[in-house]
């Protein structure tokens, strides 16, 4: 009986028959190829056959082999009793080194006290130089302050030592007086400012003033804080009113510059009440004599 009795057997086994022939001629021609000897890969090594050689190519015959060198005999140590190890004394060096750290310590201690002590002496010179000039410049302001008073008050007072004034549209009768009768023009103003002259009677709050063609109507006693003794002027502009507007400390006829007579004598000055008068100038200069004695 024959296997290929029919036709699908006979197609089945020439297809199977093309595909195996195909596939032995794909692994002929792109299946893995092996070498004989197979090529060598990694790092070559020589095995080389003597202890020295020279150069870098591998020569077809190999050199005489070199004697190897003679085996020296070992000669044993002769054996020797052991030695003691002897341990160095750390102690003094110890010692050495913790000497040199405390007077290390020391040192640094007595710089660092040093620097201490001169950064205190010059703040404390800092501040020294810096009140004595707050002084200073208290000092030069006051002495500004007293001659600038002064010099008001001797614009203000000018003409005092002249025998006589020069007349106005009305006349002018200021001027001290230097003899019996009332020295100046029957037509002087009678408002003329009162500069201080001759030393007033007054004993503190009931003081000497000047004020011409006013009367006093009133006034009261400021108490002195430093019970010291003077004499002090207050140059003094009255309004119409009869009011103080203005007082001003005066050097000359002053025998005191104290600071606490010369406050007290200002207070008291501004107590001073005048008669009102529309015809007086807006602000009539006079003056205030005030004497100030212990125990007050």
């Amino acid at each position: 009986m024959s296997i290929f009795n029919t036709e699908h057997k006979r197609k089945s086994v020439t297809i199977t028959t093309v595909l195996m022939i195909i596939l032995l001629l794909l692994m002929f021609v792109f299946g893995m190829k092996y070498m004989n000897p197979p090529e060598e890969s990694g790092i070559a090594v020589n095995f080389g056959t003597t202890d020295v050689g020279k150069g870098n190519v591998e020569t077809k015959k190999n050199p005489k082999p070199v004697a190897a060198p003679k085996k020296v005999e070992e000669v044993q140590p002769e054996e020797t009793e052991p030695v003691e190890e002897v341990q160095p004394d750390t102690s003094a060096s110890e010692e050495v080194v913790t000497q040199d750290s405390e007077e290390a310590i020391a040192i640094k201690k007595a710089a660092e006290e040093k620097k201490r002590k001169a950064d205190e002496e010059a703040k404390a010179k800092a501040e020294a130089d810096r009140i004595a000039k707050a002084k200073a410049d208290a000092e030069a302001k006051k002495k500004a302050e007293e001659a600038k008073k002064k010099a008001d008050f001797d614009a203000m007072t000018e003409g005092l030592n002249s025998e006589g004034g020069t007349g106005n549209d009305e006349g002018e009768g200021e001027g001290p007086g230097d003899g019996d009768g009332n020295k100046g023009d029957p037509r002087g103003d009678p408002y003329a400012a009162s500069y201080y002259g001759a030393p007033g009677s007054g004993d503190g709050g009931a003081g000497g003033y000047g004020l011409n063609g006013r009367s006093k109507l009133a006034s009261s006693k400021v108490v002195q804080e430093c019970n010291k003794a003077g004499t002090i002027v207050i140059a003094i502009k009255v309004n119409r009113s009869g009011q103080v507007v203005s007082t001003e400390y005066s050097p000359k006829g002053s025998t005191s510059t104290e600071t606490c007579l010369i406050e007290a004598a200002i207070k008291t000055a501004k107590t001073y009440k005048w008669n009102a008068d529309s015809k007086a100038p807006s602000n009539q200069v006079g003056f205030i004599v005030v004497k100030f004695r212990l125990g007050q």
